[in-house]
């Protein structure tokens, strides 16, 4: 097994700006792993195109299976086993990936979120919401991560963003979301490798 390791875990909603911060963290010589990689990679033996709701239902399908922690589980002997000191792992929608990242001596969860206005104006700005269509079935989707009407073991952004060692609103601008996440960074000693 490798030495020790920081790791640090990203959880949030979607278009919180969870990809903003494992930009900066790499920055800062951290590598990246997500939870939904496996979901990815159980779906891809399926389908190679699936919908998000069809991805939640594969991260569900493999909480049930194998334990709502499953996933945490899986990506903690990854990081374990690897020879890399510092990991960002992002994807964490249930507090049972919680606890089994946890059992890592150095993780910290940070939790990223902002208001659902400014995520649904990041969409439109992306592309992905051209209609009320679209934005209806964002503001269901967005429902569903945060765990509203699902199962112990499936997304739980909510009460996983409510267990986070340290919280960064991304309501402004991407100068004031940096700041915030790396003062977050010095408090815990994850500056510049």
């Amino acid at each position: 097994m490798a030495g020790a390791k920081l790791c640090i875990g990203l959880t949030g909603r979607m278009a919180s700006g969870k990809g903003e911060a494992v930009r900066i963290l790499s920055g800062h010589g951290f590598r990246y792993i997500s939870l939904s990689d496996i979901v990815r990679s159980e779906a891809a033996k399926a389908d190679s195109r699936v919908t998000r709701s069809q991805m939640q239902d594969i991260g569900n399908r493999l909480r049930t299976e194998g334990g709502a922690g499953v996933l945490g589980r899986m990506i903690r002997e990854i990081v374990l086993a690897a020879p890399e000191a510092r990991w960002v792992i992002d994807g964490i929608r249930n507090p049972a990936e919680v606890l089994e990242l946890k059992k890592i001596d150095d993780f910290y969860l940070i939790g990223i979120d902002c208001d659902i206005p400014i995520i649904l104006a990041r969409m439109k700005k992306r592309g992905r919401v051209t209609d009320m269509a679209a934005e209806g079935e964002l503001r269901a989707s967005l429902e569903r991560e945060w765990g509203n009407g699902e199962p112990e073991g499936g997304q739980r952004v909510g009460p996983t963003l409510a267990m986070a060692d340290h919280y960064v609103a991304n309501n402004g601008t991407l100068a004031e979301f940096k700041a915030r996440l790396e003062e977050v960074l010095s408090k815990i000693g994850a500056g510049h490798a």
